[in-house]
This record gives C-alpha cells, structure tokens and sequence, in this order.
C-alpha cells in the first residue's frame, strides 16, 4: 500500500512540474507555446513569424515585434512560464508611453 501511495505522489508531483515547464519564446515550438495560458494559436504563429526575423533580444524586442504583447500581458504570460532568453519578464524595458500610463 505504501509503495502505490508513493508512486501516486511522484506522478503527481511530476505532472505538476511538467505544468509549470518554462517556455523560451526562443526556443518554443509552436505547441510549447501555445500551450501557455493566455496564448493561442494566433499568438503563438506571431511569435514564431516574428522569430524569423532574427531571435528575440530581449522583453522589450518581443514586445515590440509582437502584436498583442506589452507590459501587462508580459507579466502574465511570464508568470505561466515564459521566457525571453531564459529570463523572465521584470518589467523593464517598457515602452516609455506605457511607463506614463501609470
């Protein structure tokens, strides 16, 4: 009983881990990405045309080559795992326009 108890604790524990994996906008398929919260499909062809391009410098570069990403949406996607570079989202390097918002 105690071994079933075990193995059931260590799959869940693995499926959660899996759940919170970081996604490098980088390095991401195109499934890796949209699997996230708050992107879909369409976000995640966005970001793979703009990959394209050139990789991702940075937070600021992703937020300004993709359509639908600014400082509110970076945070929250950052939270669900994403990553530029392999770093998450600070909030530096906002658009200045978006700093004054505030």
């Amino acid at each position: 009983m105690m071994i079933k108890k075990l193995a059931a604790a260590l799959v869940l524990g693995l499926s959660a881990l899996g759940a919170f994996a970081a996604v490098d906008v980088n390095k991401g398929s195109a499934a890796e990405l949209d699997a996230l919260p708050g992107v879909g499909p369409a976000m995640s062809q966005r970001i793979i045309d703009a990959r394209k391009q050139g990789e991702f410098k940075d937070w600021p570069d992703l937020m300004a080559r993709v359509k639908g990403i600014k400082s509110k949406s970076a945070a929250k996607l950052s939270a669900a795992g994403m990553t530029v570079g392999g770093k998450p989202f600070d909030g530096a390097g906002a658009p200045a326009k978006e700093a004054k918002k505030k």
